[in-house]
């Protein structure tokens, strides 16, 4: 039986509140049928994240270069120009004190980059997700991480470094964002980002549903408490 898409985006809105639809990345070997190509232009990985809030589109490697970080992210090897983008971005921020020496070294990475990547809304396309992306709220990342059993790694810069911490077997992980992303992204400041292994997406939903309705009975329990707590200060 195929997975319906569609029907577990529409249940993660509504489980988790969300006002943007879920982001499905997929990597590919060849272009998905039936997807338009991307025009390029992208100046950051991130980017490509966001617009896949909107439409579905795809892209090859070498339209994922134009962002040197997101590119080594991704698994392209940082050789020629790319390389020496990178190695003078690196070395930008660690003049600037953004990077420490080394932690470079230590940014997840894909081995091996595929070679088209598709974006788009969850179930608007007709390839599954290699991995789903939430521009959350934090009350929405808070049921994302009880659904998750808090067993999800936080990452922060850079937040395309979901995708290889998700393919590296992280079933949920969240990433805080990173400067560059809440620019090129238009994220704000009130986001995060919450990433759900495409193969892990449905057990997540069941999950969710369960730590919801907990959720109901304790919220419902509180609000009384409160209540007849009657406190000065209305706290």
């Amino acid at each position: 039986m195929s997975t319906n898409w569609e029907s577990l985006a529409k249940e993660l809105v509504r489980e988790l509140e969300l006002d943007l639809p879920p982001v499905q990345v997929s990597y590919l070997e060849h272009p998905p049928s039936g997807v338009k190509e991307h025009p390029g232009g992208s100046p950051s990985v991130c980017t490509f994240f966001a617009e896949g809030k909107d439409h579905s589109f795809y892209a090859g490697t070498k339209a994922h270069e134009d962002c040197e970080v997101g590119a080594f992210v991704m698994g392209i090897p940082p050789e020629g120009e790319l390389g020496k983008r990178l190695m003078s971005t690196i070395g930008m921020m660690q003049k600037e004190g953004y990077l420490e020496a080394g932690e470079e070294a230590k940014v997840p990475h894909n081995a091996k980059a595929p070679a088209y990547v598709a974006y788009g809304p969850l179930g608007s396309m007709p390839v599954p997700p290699t991995n789903v992306l939430l521009f959350a709220r934090p009350k929405s990342a808070m049921y994302a991480l009880e659904a998750a059993h808090f067993q999800a790694p936080l990452n922060g810069r850079p937040m395309c470094a979901i995708m290889p911490i998700l393919n590296a077997g992280a079933p949920v992980a969240v990433s805080a964002g990173c400067i560059g992303s809440r620019i090129y992204s238009n994220m704000g400041d009130d986001r995060m980002v919450v990433g759900i292994r495409g193969d892990h997406v449905e057990k997540f939903v069941a999950e969710l549903r369960r730590i919801r309705h907990a959720n109901t009975a304790v919220a419902a329990e509180d609000t009384r408490r409160k209540e007849a707590a009657k406190h000065p200060y209305g706290g």
